[in-house]
């Protein structure tokens, strides 16, 4: 079913009236709901996040061409989907959430309401985000099993039952239980499958934990990667949210290539900024100014770190916690152009 836009949703009950919802809290929350079902029910959401899992099982299949290393370069494949994936749905939910309503002048109908446009667009944000961060975290716990399952370098090499029953069981009662309530009930099945899956492939994760390759009992988790593994999902979810500020801003005057060619360029440019300028730090003014202003992936990035000998690199709280200050500033910075350039936008 085609998402509607928030101006529709207002007519339909959504917002409540301007006596009992004139907190801006209130308002808010409800802009924040309402945009982040708009962007679960979107098609491309859920396209992307099937393309996401499916890319998650290929990977232990690629990472076993290579003469040596294939357990890095199963990592590098995961987290590398995770961040494409963040990169897609920030740019094509962005622009589905403001851009279209934008072009639709559906939006005026809300912000001509008393609602300023910085409180619109900060919901319209932070219900991307939410919905970013539910596909990150589905998309995480098949990146987990697929690490756990490793890749098989030998014809003789046991496959991971577990992992593969649970985790497919857990996709099958889930598309089982949302075709039948959608079918007999009418309810949303984007919505349902998303409600359902959720809790079914966490609790199928939790399951593996316990099992060996062979359904051995062992000791929790004993079997899965480490907890560097997990906080490495972790930052990168720090740079989507990155990204999803710059999408949202983007998508304030641009259309859905557009956005989604300045994401892109975005990513690039983050990518190769240690390479660019940090070796130029000591020698430029100019690569120090611009080493401390354009965004950096690296300190979301930390593979080679944790495969240098295995374990040369620990990620601990207190780097954890610059990582999660750096990102936040970042993401703050965007989503103040954002408004600034939504407050100047002709909508009517």
């Amino acid at each position: 079913m085609q998402a509607v836009g928030t101006a529709a949703k207002l007519r339909f009950g959504c917002f409540a009236p301007e006596g009992r919802a004139s907190d801006e809290m209130t308002r808010f929350w409800s802009i924040l709901r309402v945009s982040f079902i708009e962007t679960v029910r979107q098609p491309i959401y859920g396209v992307l996040l099937i393309c996401t899992m499916l890319m998650m099982l290929l990977n232990v299949s690629l990472a076993a061409f290579t003469l040596s290393d294939d357990d890095k370069l199963l990592l590098e494949l995961g987290l590398s989907t995770l961040l494409l994936s963040g990169l897609f749905l920030s740019a094509f939910s962005a622009t589905a959430a403001l851009s279209r309503e934008i072009e639709n002048k559906t939006v005026l109908t809300v912000i001509s309401k008393p609602v300023s446009r910085p409180l619109f667009y900060l919901g319209k944000f932070f219900g991307l985000i939410g919905a970013l961060a539910l596909a990150h975290y589905l998309n995480t716990l098949v990146f987990l099993l697929a690490q756990r399952h490793g890749v098989l370098q030998n014809t003789s090499d046991p496959w991971d039952m577990p992992a593969i029953v649970f985790g497919s069981g857990s996709v099958f009662l889930t598309l089982l239980a949302a075709v039948f309530l959608n079918y007999f009930h009418g309810r949303d099945f984007p919505l349902t499958a998303l409600s359902i899956l959720t809790p079914l492939l966490t609790v199928a994760t939790v399951l593996t934990a316990f099992f060996d390759k062979r359904w051995n009992v062992t000791p929790f988790a004993q079997e899965f990667p480490g907890g560097q593994v997990v906080i490495a999902t972790l930052l990168v979810l720090l740079f989507n949210m990155i990204l999803a500020g710059v999408a949202t801003a983007a998508s304030t005057r641009f259309g859905q290539l557009m956005t989604l060619t300045t994401c892109v360029l975005f990513t690039c440019l983050a990518a190769v900024a240690d390479y660019a300028f940090g070796q130029y730090v000591g020698v430029s003014n100019a690569a120090a100014a611009a080493y401390h202003i354009v965004p950096n992936l690296g300190p979301f990035w930390i593979i080679d770190g944790l495969f240098a000998d295995r374990q040369e690199m620990t990620v601990n709280a207190s780097y954890l916690g610059y990582a999660a200050g750096y990102s936040l500033l970042m993401t703050a910075a965007f989503v103040n152009v954002g408004i600034a350039l939504f407050n100047r936008r002709e909508v009517g």
